[in-house]
This record gives structure tokens, C-alpha cells and sequence, in this order.
């Protein structure tokens, strides 16, 4: 067995970017919506009980910043916004998936998530 070792200050910094955008209770709601085909901001919003604008509007905002969502704004009165998964926010949606089957199948109580 080998000794334990320290993270690397490299492997620190990647795991606090990571959790500074999944550690939020909000992103992955965000991430499941935008996979299930909910795009644009106020549909997301009415999908996704108790999510103020504000928060949203961060979370979209950092969840484009860091690779996940793609934002397409659409001419026309009244523009059109709408959120799109990149290739990494569809591999991210997949282990959201993957540990939401964890979830239901061993955690005590634990059942699909709330529409």
C-alpha cells in the first residue's frame, strides 16, 4: 500500500473550479433542465422550483464561463435567448444522471427527483 499522499496545489485549484460551479445546490437543477430540453431563461425558471431570477441568472452565467452552457442569442423583437449543453455539459449531464441513479439506489428514502 502506498502512503497517502498530498493534492498537488494544481489538483486543488481544479477541484475548487469545480466545486465553485457544481457545488452549487442550483447548477445541477440548471445542467438537468437544460439536457431534458428546457433552454430559454424563463422557461428554466418555471421548471425549476424555488430558483429566483438573480441566481439563475448567475448560474447561467458562470456555467457558460466555465465551459458547460452555450448561449445563442436569436434577432427579433423580442430577442431570444436560449441555452444549449457543449460537448463537456453533455458529459457533465451524464454523471448528474449516473449520480442521481446512485442516489435512488443506496441512500435510504432516496427517490427520483422532484419534477
Amino acid at each position: 500500500m502506498q502512503p497517502h499522499r498530498h493534492l498537488s496545489v494544481r489538483q486543488r485549484a481544479n477541484y475548487h473550479r469545480l466545486e465553485e460551479v457544481v457545488g452549487c445546490k442550483w447548477s445541477a437543477a440548471v445542467i438537468a433542465a437544460v439536457a431534458s430540453g428546457v433552454l430559454r431563461p424563463g422557461a428554466l425558471e418555471r421548471h425549476i422550483p424555488g430558483i429566483s431570477t438573480k441566481v439563475l441568472n448567475e448560474r447561467l452565467r458562470k456555467l457558460r464561463d466555465f465551459g458547460i452552457l452555450i448561449r445563442t442569442e436569436f434577432p427579433g423583437l423580442p430577442g431570444r435567448v436560449e441555452y444549449t449543453l457543449t460537448p463537456i455539459g453533455h458529459r457533465l449531464a451524464d454523471i448528474l444522471r449516473q449520480l442521481e441513479g446512485l442516489n435512488e439506489q443506496h441512500l435510504p428514502g432516496a427517490g427520483p427527483a422532484a419534477p
